[in-house]
Order: C-alpha cells, then structure tokens, then sequence
C-alpha cells in the first residue's frame, strides 16, 4: 500500500472551520475504489495544524486519486486556507490494513 502522512498548518481564522472545507474533498476521496483510509486529525498543541492520514491500495490507486476531479479542485481551493505549504511523509508499506500494536495488547479482545 502508498501510506500517506500529511501536515497542513492552517490559517487561524480558517482552523475551526477546516473540517467543513475539506468535507466534499474528503468524501470523495474516501468513494475512491482503491482508497484504504483517508482520516483527518487536528493537533493537541496547535489548533492551527491538521493532521492527514491515508493509504491508498498501490500506485494506480495513488495516480487515480492525484488525477481526480476532486483533487485537481482541492489543489485549486484549499490553498487559500493555508498558512504554509503542507509537508509530507510517503512510503511505500506491506500489507493493506492496520497492524496490532502487541505492546499494548487488550487483553480478552
């Protein structure tokens, strides 16, 4: 799978409205076919900063999702709600889920 972590610093006025922004964005992203994840979170320290976390199935699910409408629209729309270009982390990982964390097993599950 493509694994995706991205950060996005928001700006101030725009920060609490940030899930609303991305809403349209983010259910169609999710609609994809070879989409896995696509999760939003926003900072404990830093209500200006949202966290991105995605995973898409292989290379042809991640070249379909950039090649979207919608994500052509989002390059177009997003930006203005930026304060500063996101940064990324993108690897290629085994696998096509979640693993256990063992170190913090619950036990009777």
């Amino acid at each position: 799978m493509i694994f995706i972590t991205a950060r996005f610093r928001v700006r101030p006025e725009d920060a609490d409205r940030w899930p609303a922004i991305v809403a349209d964005f983010t259910q169609a992203t999710r609609s994809e076919p070879g989409c896995l994840w696509f999760d939003w979170s926003r900072s404990l320290d830093d209500p200006t900063e949202y966290v991105l976390v995605e995973a898409f199935r292989d290379d042809d699910a991640g070249a379909a999702h950039v090649q979207s409408e919608h994500f052509q629209e989002a390059r177009r729309t997003l930006p203005p709600h930026l304060a500063q270009t996101p940064r990324i982390v993108n690897v290629k990982a085994p696998g096509d889920d979640w693993s256990e964390l063992g170190e913090m097993a619950v036990s009777g599950e």
